[in-house]
């Protein structure tokens, strides 16, 4: 099925879901209603809540305290989004402007933290302390993985396992969390979930790869700008791949642009074409490939049910998806 027959499926959960939203980041405040409201409206295709509540399906069934739970994912991966803009100094996304963009980052991080307080909230609400530790062990791995991408760029050290390391604790971290929330709001016991959690691993750090495959290819293509991973000293896993297996005097003369800084539109297309004919495109899919191969036994040892036919085919969409 595709993905669009797995959110109408779930179409009732996802407008109660939004309700809960809205309802919890409601506030007296007119500035702050605003600024809420405009940034509700773009709410993207909201696949981490959607993997709260097939986990919950999978393993019981969505109830209301599946749905705070899923909505404390939600608002807690909008608040790292919205800090994200300011450190990145990012001015759209999903077509649109960001909060750093049209009031300044001074609001943008007070929006933030009002985002984290909410997802807090509504975990609280589930009336489950391990949703809570979950929320706050989230928070810590989020931060940890910017941090730790923050320094691989300043240190450009171009290793694989620096990359894998940081989309693990940036992205990844997020999904596991959401198959583990899920499955906690039903009280599934912790062995019964575990190979739910490490699939939703894999699906993760698929989706980060596939995210970053994105930033290679014009706007036209996807809708989104080229190369600002590079402009920002990013160097994701084609650009590594193909720094590793390129001929050692082209790879030294592209290490010196990116420990350089400062690139110029010419010199992000000259690493973006050096990417692509050195493979990095195609290895960076036979990856995901390999992470979709390794975690189906995982989700296969659960018994067979339209729910698991739903996760196992939103492993196939991260990986195909256009946007």
């Amino acid at each position: 099925m595709t993905f669009a027959d797995i959110t109408n499926d779930l179409a009732p959960e996802l407008r109660r879901l939004n309700e809960i939203i809205a309802e919890a980041l409601a506030t007296p405040t007119p500035l702050m209603n605003e600024i809420v409201t405009r940034y509700l409206q773009s709410k993207g295709k909201q696949i981490r809540p959607v993997m709260v509540m097939l986990s919950a399906r999978l393993l019981g069934s969505v109830t209301d305290r599946v749905l705070h739970a899923a909505a404390s994912m939600e608002m807690l991966h909008n608040a790292s989004l919205i800090h994200d803009d300011v450190v990145d100094d990012t001015l759209t996304r999903r077509g649109r402007r960001t909060i750093n963009a049209i009031w300044d980052n001074h609001i943008a991080v007070l929006v933030g933290d009002y985002f984290m307080s909410g997802a807090l909230n509504e975990g609280v609400l589930t009336g489950s302390l391990p949703i809570v530790e979950a929320l706050s062990e989230l928070g810590k791995e989020l931060s940890l993985g910017e941090i730790h991408q923050i320094c691989n760029a300043r240190e450009q050290q171009f290793r694989i396992a620096d990359y894998f390391t940081a989309i693990r604790k940036k992205t990844a971290s997020l999904f596991m969390q959401c198959a583990r929330v899920g499955a906690e709001a039903v009280d599934a016991p912790a062995e019964l979930s575990r190979p739910l959690v490490m699939y939703a691993e894999q699906l993760g750090l698929c989706f980060q790869i596939r995210d970053d495959i994105f930033d290679y290819f014009s706007d036209d293509e996807i809708g989104k700008p080229t190369g600002n991973d590079l402009r920002e000293g990013k160097v994701t896993l084609p650009l590594l791949h193909a720094l590793q297996v390129a001929p050692a005097d082209q790879s030294d003369r592209m290490k010196e642009l990116i420990r350089r800084g400062n690139l110029i539109d010419t010199e992000i297309q000259s690493l973006i074409q050096f990417t692509k004919d050195n493979g990095g495109i195609e290895f960076a899919y036979s990856e995901m490939e390999r992470l979709h191969t390794e975690a189906l036994p995982w989700l296969l040892s659960y018994p067979a049910s339209p729910t698991r036919d739903a996760l196992r085919d939103i492993f196939t969409f991260i990986i195909a998806r256009k946007n």
